[in-house]
């Protein structure tokens, strides 16, 4: 579904580009970290992190990906633009705004809870349109005459993911970051990142679904909303090519979304729905849990505690799979935002 994806390069390192321990009005310290890909630094993507500023210690960490640029989750004048070149590479007609998607991104609550934050711009990585492989990380484990993945390799989600897990390469480095609580989450199509990411990297040791949908918790065997034709004809580089067998044949899969929740146990998930988000299958995103439960069990845990949809806006979350759906529209909220922080601090904090 998803593809293979290469080793992690041998080449690989890592700089801090910028550090402020002033941002925020004192409350956090910023930091961009350049994680280069070649020896000679041609390829790199950069991961943005703020850390609070009042800590003992180490601190948990939420590290996700962003839509439209690092600068765009913060008004924060701090925050470098992209490269002229990068934007380039990007495809940009005009620079995103400047805290465009801060509603998304509330910084300050999860500093002032305790915890870091880490965002790298998925476009950074791979950019999120067909572009035939040409421009992200992909050439740069091409054999040679190859002109883009083969069929059952890495598409795009993949390599972000891939990605994902080169930077918590990093954060074992980072002095500041206890890596051991890293929680992985992402809305949409970065729900389907999470998720992937908590499958190929056990050491993301809590994992965040937001409105992921078709390709992340929702069973593509229900058909309903975005199904797996409709997901790959729009996103054609979103998955490797052996997915599209499966297009109007569902039935055929020889797995279904339920076992990606079950490859995030024993570690904790949450899946999250909204209740105007028809195309994600609400129904579907909830059921997954449902299904992955006894492999939780097998491990001792609990997993989703009711086999029965829950109230709007009523979290189930007692046990190492939580739910909720939400009032609203396909976004992630600051009610989200509360739920997961809430689910955070029980498996992070023991609260």
């Amino acid at each position: 579904m998803f593809g293979k994806a290469p080793k992690h390069p041998k080449d690989m390192h890592f700089e801090v580009l910028t550090e402020d321990s002033h941002a925020l009005g004192g409350l956090a310290t910023r930091k961009e970290v350049n994680v280069y890909l070649t020896k000679d630094n041609k390829k790199y993507f950069t991961i943005l992190m703020y850390i609070p500023n009042q800590r003992a210690g180490t601190v948990p960490l939420f590290f996700g990906l962003n839509f439209k640029g690092n600068h765009t989750i913060s008004t924060d004048p701090g925050i470098s633009y992209p490269t002229l070149e990068k934007q380039k590479e990007f495809r940009w007609e005009k620079l995103p705004e400047r805290g465009v998607a801060s509603a998304r991104w509330p910084i300050e609550t999860i500093m002032k809870n305790g915890y870091a934050l880490a965002t790298i711009y998925r476009g950074d990585i791979d950019p999120d349109f067909d572009d035939a492989f040409k421009n992200g990380v992909h050439p740069l484990f091409y054999q040679k005459e190859q002109r883009r993945p083969a069929d059952n390799e890495w598409g795009t989600i993949a390599a972000w993911v891939w990605a994902m897990s080169c930077a918590m390469d990093y954060f074992e480095t980072d002095k500041e970051i206890d890596a051991s609580k890293v929680a992985v989450f992402g809305h949409s199509r970065h729900g389907k990142a999470a998720l992937w990411a908590g499958a190929t990297d056990q050491r993301f040791s809590l994992i965040i679904s937001n409105c992921s949908g078709c390709g992340g918790a929702a069973l593509s065997r229900r058909a309903f909303g975005e199904t797996v034709r409709a997901v790959n004809r729009q996103f054609t580089h979103w998955f490797c090519r052996n997915f599209w067998k499966y297009n109007d044949k569902e039935e055929n899969l020889p797995f279904d979304q339920h076992e990606l929740i079950a490859l995030q146990a024993p570690r904790p998930v949450y899946i999250a729905s909204a209740t105007e988000d028809r195309w994600a299958d609400p129904k579907g995103e909830f059921l997954s849990g449902v299904y992955a439960t006894p492999v939780y069990e097998l491990f001792g845990k609990k997993g989703l505690e009711s086999a029965k949809m829950p109230a709007t806006d009523t979290p189930v979350r007692d046990g190492s799979i939580a739910y909720h759906i939400r009032t609203g529209i396909h976004d992630i909220t600051v009610y989200d935002w509360e739920q997961y922080i809430w689910f955070a601090d029980k498996w992070f904090k023991g609260k």
